[in-house]
């Protein structure tokens, strides 16, 4: 049985991914059960052909839900019987100092005391940075007395916080957590948003400030949600994401009702009044989204796979895709068969497929099989992205030559994700230090890639530079250098210092370079003239993987431990999976700062369920060294008579 979520099938790539999956599932297996779920969805009946679903639907929700609408110091409920939507509820009544209104002209302050700290609160604000601002800003002007609430459980929570940055805590949150609040979004690293989910749902925290994307994923409902503006960055509020958002509001169990607040300017009522009043959003395939990326994908893996190799096979399975089933609303005057030869012929282009579908004048197609290349192969076993997976057979060929390995720089440019280029901007200053910073042999990998001193020296002195230069594997580079810098000092908050980047882009740019390591050894193993990096992307996936000292990956495989974590029972003496299986949970407890009896029953019972698992693998490498090969020559003795 598979569960979806399944306005998650309307979301760009991951939408497309999702898709993907579901089509070949649904094609090659007809036993699977798929149980689809959403509160957002509109042309239900486009997602119930596609999944070939029976529908249910109610409208039942255990807590209800009070939606308002705040302009300036009036606040109106959202009535839809009303014919401007629209009716008055009440003025806030709270007294705002000149200065005050200044530094809060929304009234934040007067909302979320209404509520706070004896109920929770969610303040949905338009960019991280926003985020961070608001929470500073309401603590200068909550009472003392917030400190004093569940005093001990809140300093608790900033010694786990400090434990996992190494000692050091961000300054926004050392200033908010003693009053009950806390930032949330994707500049923290997954250890910091877990704990401060965790906190909140306990009651240690009583409001976040957080960003739309808290809205899609992790489930943390609330009394009061505001919602700080209708824009997320400079886009308007789609109607679904504002439903994601104000749906927070309400706890099952816990409250009776639920409020949402929506903070918004005179100028934009009418824009108001349709996004409270107008049907959500339709959801679409995204298999054509991003220049068609997700169809190229789909038919290479088909044909990879030979799910489908002829043409007929593929519009076949197509016809089974959500894309499928909308083909007349998304191609008007465009046949879905000219649709699937346009998106096999980039493929053919790459040399990543090769044969040939012809079809005659009467329209009788003429089927021919089509097979993936060994570059095609490679692609799409290693999950190569199709928009870079000649860019990487270049680069990877080009390093053949003159690959450096006098460090691991050179290795981790090769693996590092072109997907996150567009993601980050060199700081000019920060790259030219870097350089100067390294060793003789570093420096020739920059040469070597195509990022020379000249070049750098030029840029961080605001010099115009004359020279080509490719911006592309500068960037690049620059994200290579980063990584490189995590792989040798093995701490988030310094690197994030000295590149003035964020401690959760850090660790998100860290995963991606791991999962891309994967990717592209698996590329290479499908190419006899890359033999020989395989050994050293096998060796640099593991060590990318966890980027923590050599001595504390044991105890990182275990489920639930986190390097800091990790230090802690490496420190205590723990320094093997077998120290961890054999644990006594109660010792745990008493040794190990911070650590709970459900987390450490947790981690001992993790740690035999993997220590059996190897031993298991182990033992069947040994059976299988020992068994009697079933293929062994007939064993004939001869003997001579005797006389």
């Amino acid at each position: 049985m598979l569960q979806a979520k399944l306005h998650m099938l309307g979301e760009g790539s991951r939408g497309a991914v999702l898709e993907m999956a579901l089509s070949k599932i649904l094609y090659t297996s007809k036993t699977t059960q798929i149980i689809g779920m959403s509160a957002t969805l509109n042309n239900v009946s486009d997602l119930q052909h596609f999944l070939k679903a029976e529908h249910y639907t109610s409208n039942f929700r255990p807590v209800q839900l009070k939606e308002y609408v705040k302009i300036r110091d009036v606040i109106y409920e959202v009535d839809n019987k009303s014919e401007d939507y629209f009716t008055f509820s009440r003025v806030l009544s709270y007294k705002y100092s000149s200065n005050m209104e200044k530094i809060d002209p929304d009234h934040l302050i007067a909302l979320v005391t209404e509520v706070i700290p004896k109920h929770s609160c969610l303040v949905f604000c338009p960019t991280k940075k926003n985020c961070e601002n608001v929470s500073k800003m309401l603590c200068k002007y909550l009472s003392k007395s917030f400190i004093t609430l569940k005093e001990k459980e809140k300093c608790a929570l900033i010694e786990e916080l400090k434990n996992i940055g190494n000692g050091l805590m961000c300054p926004v949150l050392r200033q908010t957590v003693p009053f009950g609040l806390a930032y949330h979004h994707s500049g923290l690293t997954n250890d910091e948003r877990k704990l401060l989910e965790e906190a909140y749902s306990a009651g240690i925290l009583c409001l976040l400030t957080c960003t739309s994307t808290l809205a899609a994923g992790v489930n943390l409902p609330a009394r009061r949600v505001i919602l700080r503006s209708p824009y997320v960055a400079r886009d308007f509020l789609k109607r679904s994401q504002y439903k994601q958002m104000v749906g927070r509001a309400g706890r099952a169990g816990i409250d009776t009702e639920g409020e949402s607040i929506l903070i918004t300017q005179e100028q934009d009522k009418k824009l108001i009044t349709d996004l409270v009043s107008r049907p959500l959003e339709g959801c679409y395939s995204n298999l054509i989204h991003d220049n068609e990326k997700g169809i190229k994908d789909l038919l290479l893996s088909l044909i990879g796979l030979k799910i489908a190799q002829t043409l007929g096979e593929i519009v076949e399975f197509m016809a089974g895709t959500l894309l499928g089933v909308q083909q007349q609303q998304l191609f008007k005057g465009k046949s879905f068969l000219e649709v699937i030869e346009q998106a096999l012929e980039p493929l053919m282009e790459k040399g990543l497929i090769e044969g040939k579908v012809s079809s005659s004048s009467d329209e009788e197609e003429i089927y021919h099989k089509l097979q993936v290349t060994k570059l095609g192969h490679a692609t799409f076993k290693g999950s190569i992205d199709l928009a870079y997976c000649d860019t990487l057979n270049m680069d990877l060929k080009k390093s053949l030559e003159g690959l450096v390995l006098g460090n691991c720089l050179h290795l981790i440019y090769l693996v590092t994700p072109y997907d996150m280029v567009s993601q980050c901007t060199p700081d000019w200053m920060i790259y030219f230090r870097q350089f100067h910073q390294m060793d003789v042999v570093e420096q020739k990998v920059f040469s070597t890639v195509g990022v020379p001193e000249s070049f750098l020296t030029k840029k961080a002195s605001g010099q115009a530079v004359r020279k080509t230069v490719d911006g592309f594997v500068v960037g690049r580079f620059y994200l290579s250098l980063v990584l490189y810098s995590l792989f040798k000092e093995m701490n988030t908050w310094a690197v994030a210092q000295k590149f003035n980047m964020s401690r959760g882009f850090l660790q998100s740019l860290l995963n991606s370079a791991a999962t891309f390591c994967s990717s592209v050894l698996h590329f290479c193993e499908e190419l006899e003239e890359f033999w020989a990096y395989q050994a050293l992307f096998q060796n640099l996936t593991h060590k990318l993987s966890y980027c923590v000292k050599p001595e504390l990956v044991p105890l990182m495989e275990v489920s639930g431990v986190l390097e800091a974590r990790a230090r802690q029972l490496y420190n205590a003496g723990y320094k093997s999976l077998s120290h961890l299986a054999n644990a006594s949970p109660e010792v745990l407890v008493k040794t190990i700062e911070h650590m709970s009896r459900r987390q450490a029953n947790q981690i001992v019972s993790s740690a035999k369920m993997l220590l059996n698992e190897k031993a298991e693998a182990l033992q069947e490498e040994v059976e299988e060294l020992l068994r009697l090969p079933v293929d062994l020559p007939l064993q004939s003795v001869s003997t001579e008579t005797a006389h």
